[in-house]
């Protein structure tokens, strides 16, 4: 039986094109774009540095604050500018996704801010923000014991599959469209995000995270070879 095809020709655990680099915006601390076809996240570090008002302050360690949003032109329908609730939820589930490789304990009562924008979305758009977010991270020299990779898989035609893009999330929203992002510690076990919107059957979750297992290992090898291109450089 041959194996199924999506509307864009990828097989079920086919990720889009993955281009990754680091250094993007000269006046970041760090910084780094991340696609996924035609989704292109970008991210930028400031910090640490003193974080004002000083009751915010945390004597014991740094505060890690992501803003993420998509850019006014980077749907086909053009978005209000500025916050929205959904950026706001990405916004934190991108910082609790990061945490936990992260060592702050050395910059107590300062913040690390990472903006991640979206310049081109076509589906995928948290998950390459948090690759970017961790690729910037890193070149920005915040202590980390790994870097965080991401990826999504969906539902198509009742078939689990890998880095959805747009036409697929709008084909299946009539049946209820299914996104499962999920993050992780790189070369690890240790998921630090697990969100799911829509419906899967508890027997395919098994499966689901198997194929965002391979699927991080692939994006893995992209963030390695952009920050191995900047040393070299």
């Amino acid at each position: 039986m041959a194996e199924f095809k999506r509307p864009s020709g990828r097989g079920m655990t086919e990720i889009r094109k993955m281009s990754a680099k680091v250094g993007v915006i000269p006046n970041a601390d760090g910084s780094a774009m991340f696609s996924f076809g035609d989704t292109i996240a970008i991210a930028a570090v400031y910090g640490p540095r003193l974080l004002h008002p000083q009751h915010m302050q945390d004597p014991s360690t740094a505060i890690l604050r992501v803003n993420y949003d998509l850019l006014s032109f980077s749907v086909y329908e053009r978005k209000k500018p500025g916050p929205s609730r959904r950026s706001q939820e990405i916004s934190k589930v991108t910082e609790w996704a990061l945490l936990p490789v992260l060592d702050l304990k050395e910059f107590p009562n300062t913040v690390i801010d990472v903006q991640v924008y979206i310049l081109q979305a076509d589906a995928g758009t948290r998950t390459a923000g948090i690759n970017a977010a961790s690729l910037a991270l890193a070149h920005a020299g915040i202590p980390m014991k790994n870097l965080v990779t991401s990826i999504s898989v969906g539902k198509q035609d009742k078939n689990i599959v890998v880095d959805l893009d747009k036409d697929e999330e709008d084909y299946e929203e009539g049946e209820g469209a299914t996104d499962f992002p999920i993050a992780k510690v790189a070369n690890s076990d240790e998921y630090t995000l697990l969100q799911l919107d829509g419906k899967i059957e508890p027997s395919e979750v098994k499966k689901a995270l198997t194929i965002a297992d391979e699927a991080c290992e692939k994006v893995y090898e992209v963030q390695k070879r952009a920050l191995k291109e900047v040393v070299e450089q």
